[in-house]
């Protein structure tokens, strides 16, 4: 289901439950437009949980990352993505930095981050999953939607259509 960001607001904005993130996030992934139930991580310059949920099986479901808004290194790069499209995740949201841009625009996946940095995060296998974060105004649970693309990023409390 690709549905567009504008068309939610447009349908659902009055929504009780409807959060829009503010406008921090590029897009760096290979698809522009994606959407799934909620898996959520905080971590700070570190990635090891973040490669052990990509393993995972992520049918219908977008992983959003608190990385603290760093931009000291990236959190993520092509060899991460590529795990994460692999195993059927529709999309990552990175509050922090990613690498290997060129690269991520290849991988059919949806990624949205704050800026690109070269260096990779050390994994010290630190952070906390399935918790409520809240980054750029809005409010991402587990099991709530997630909706992204080029104009931005949508959260409901329901699946929407």
């Amino acid at each position: 289901m690709n549905l567009t960001t504008a068309y939610l607001c447009d349908n659902y904005s009055s929504n009780e439950n409807f959060y829009i993130a503010e406008p921090l996030f590029r897009s760096f992934g290979g698809i522009q437009i994606f959407n799934g139930a909620i898996t959520t991580l905080r971590c700070f310059e570190d990635n090891l949980m973040i490669q052990k949920i990509v393993s995972e099986p992520g049918t219908d479901r977008v992983l959003v990352v608190d990385g603290g808004g760093s931009h000291r290194s990236a959190m993520i790069g092509a060899e991460l993505a590529k795990t994460a499209f692999e195993n059927g995740w529709q999309g990552l949201i990175i509050y922090g930095c990613v690498r290997d841009t060129v690269l991520l625009a290849q991988i059919p996946i949806g990624i949205m981050a704050l800026h690109a940095h070269p260096l990779l995060c050390h994994s010290k296998d630190g952070g906390d999953r399935d918790i409520l974060i809240t980054i750029a105004g809005a409010n991402f649970r587990k099991y709530h939607y997630v909706y992204a693309d080029a104009d931005g990023i949508i959260v409901s409390d329901a699946l929407l259509s």
